[in-house]
C-alpha cells in the first residue's frame, strides 16, 4: 500500500517566523513551486485568528493537490476542514488525534530521540519528521541539533518496523543540506526560511524540490 503522503518538500507557514503577511499567497507560492505539503505553525495567536487563517491557506490551496496539516491544534484542523495535523511529544496523543480526525487524515509526528521513534512505531501515523538536525531561528530546540549522524541513527529505528512510512528531516535545512539530508535517508525535507524568507517564493520551493528529486534518484 502506498504512502499516503508525499513528503518530498513539506513548506511549513510559520508565523511567529515569517510574519503575517498574505499566508494564503505564500503556500500558493510554495505549492506552485514544488511543495508536496504545507504545514501551518502558529503558537502564540488567539484561536480565532488561528482558524481564519488556516482557512485562508485550504482555500488558496484548493485545487493544487497538496494538502494543509496544522501544527499541534487538532481543533483547528477541524474547524478549518485542514487535511490534517502535526504533532510532538507534547500535544495530544496519536491514537487520541486518529479517534477525533479518523482514519483519513494526516497525522504526523516530531521525532527527536529514541523514546520518539518508538512512538513513531507504534502510532498510527503518516509521516514522522527526524530533528532539529541544526540550529534554527525558527525554534528553540533545548535538546540541541542532531545533524546528520543523529538522523542516520534514529531513522532506522523506524524503518526497521515501518518501512513504508515516510521519514523527513526538519531544521536548518537549506538548498545546501537537502542532498545530504536525503543521502543520510530522508524521504524529503522540510523549510521554513529556506522557501519563505527568499525574494521568491516559488522559485525557491522549486530549487528545493528538484534537490530533493535530484538526491533521491541519485541515491536509488
Amino acid at each position: 500500500m502506498p504512502p499516503k503522503v508525499d513528503f518530498r518538500l513539506n513548506a511549513i507557514v510559520d508565523v511567529d517566523a515569517i510574519g503575517d503577511r498574505d499566508l494564503g499567497a505564500l503556500a500558493l507560492a510554495a505549492a506552485r513551486g514544488g511543495a508536496t505539503i504545507i504545514q501551518y505553525r502558529d503558537k502564540n495567536s488567539p484561536t480565532r485568528s488561528m482558524v481564519e487563517r488556516a482557512r485562508r491557506i485550504h482555500a488558496a490551496l484548493k485545487g493544487t493537490g497538496v494538502p494543509l496539516v496544522v501544527n499541534d491544534r487538532i481543533d483547528v484542523a477541524l474547524a478549518a476542514g485542514a487535511e490534517g495535523v502535526h504533532v510532538g511529544r507534547e500535544d495530544m496523543l496519536v491514537v487520541d488525534v486518529r479517534r477525533l480526525l479518523g482514519s483519513d487524515a494526516i497525522i504526523g509526528l516530531t521525532v527527536k530521540n529514541e523514546a520518539d521513534a518508538a512512538a513513531a512505531i507504534e502510532g498510527d501515523i503518516d509521516y514522522a519528521c527526524i530533528g532539529g538536525l541544526f540550529e534554527t531561528p525558527a525554534k528553540h530546540n533545548p535538546d540541541g541539533p542532531i545533524g546528520f549522524h543523529g538522523f542516520s541513527r534514529l531513522a532506522p529505528i523506524i524503518r526497521k518496523v515501518k518501512p513504508c512510512l515516510p521519514i523527513g528531516a526538519i531544521a536548518g535545512i537549506d538548498l545546501d543540506r537537502t542532498a545530504p539530508a536525503i543521502a543520510a535517508g530522508a524521504d524529503g525535507i522540510a523549510v521554513i526560511s529556506a522557501i519563505f524568507r527568499q525574494a521568491d517564493p516559488q522559485g525557491a520551493a522549486a530549487a528545493l524540490r528538484a534537490a530533493v528529486d535530484q538526491a533521491i534518484r541519485e541515491r536509488a
